[in-house]
C-alpha cells in the first residue's frame, strides 16, 4: 500500500499563494468587481452583505471577501458573524499553513514579515478579542495563549490584549475594586 506525503513544493506553491492573496493578490476579477460593488452600496447593508457573499463564494479561501466580510459585521456590531468568518479564516490560515504549523514558533522574519503568518497571527488575536467582547473569556485566554507562543516578542501586539482581559478577570465581581495592574511598555509581562 503506497503512502502518500504531501508534495513539498507544492506546499509551498500554495503557501507563496495565500501570502500573495493575503497581500491582495490572486484574487478573480468577478470576485473583486464584487466586493468593489459592496463598498458602494455600504449604506444598504442587506444588499452590500448579498454582494460580499456572492464575492466569497466565488472566491471561498481567499483573503479578501473574508477580511471584507468580518469587516463588515465587525462595524456593524454583530460580533458573533464576525467571530464565525473569523474562525472560518482561521481555519483556512491554518490549512494553508501546514499541520506543522505551530509546533515551534515561526521564525522572528515570519512573524514580522511573512503574510500567510501575519494573517494567521493577526486573525488570532482578532478571534481573541471578540471572544472577550463577547464574555468568552476561557476562550480568549486559550487563543491570547497560542498567540503568545507563536509570537513570544509580541510583534502583532497581542499582549495588550491578555492585560485587558488579566484587569477584567481582576475585578470580577464588577465592583471596580480589584487592584489595577500596570500595563508594561511592550510585551508579555503578564504570565499565564
Amino acid at each position: 500500500m503506497q503512502t502518500l506525503t504531501p508534495d513539498t513544493d507544492t506546499m509551498d506553491d500554495a503557501l507563496a499563494c495565500f501570502a500573495q492573496s493575503a497581500l491582495g493578490g490572486g484574487l478573480a476579477s468577478e470576485a473583486a468587481r464584487l466586493l468593489a460593488e459592496a463598498g458602494r452600496v455600504r449604506e444598504r447593508p442587506a444588499e452590500a452583505l448579498g454582494l460580499l457573499e456572492r464575492a466569497r463564494a466565488v472566491a471561498p479561501d481567499h483573503p479578501a471577501p473574508l477580511i471584507a466580510l468580518y469587516r463588515f459585521h465587525f462595524y456593524g456590531h454583530r460580533l458573533a458573524d464576525a467571530r464565525a468568518v473569523g474562525e472560518d479564516a482561521l481555519s483556512i490560515a491554518r490549512s494553508v499553513l501546514g499541520a506543522d504549523f505551530g509546533r515551534e514558533p515561526p521564525s522572528r522574519d515570519a512573524v514580522r514579515y511573512d503574510a500567510a503568518v501575519r494573517f494567521y497571527l493577526f486573525t488570532l488575536k482578532g478571534l481573541a478579542y471578540l471572544h472577550m467582547r463577547l464574555g468568552e473569556l476561557a476562550s480568549a485566554q486559550t487563543q491570547l495563549a497560542e498567540l503568545r507562543s507563536l509570537d513570544p516578542e509580541d510583534h502583532v501586539g497581542g499582549a495588550l490584549l491578555l492585560h485587558v482581559l488579566m484587569r477584567r478577570e481582576d475585578d470580577v465581581d464588577g465592583d471596580g475594586a480589584g487592584v489595577p495592574r500596570a500595563y508594561p511598555a511592550r510585551g508579555w509581562a503578564v504570565p499565564l
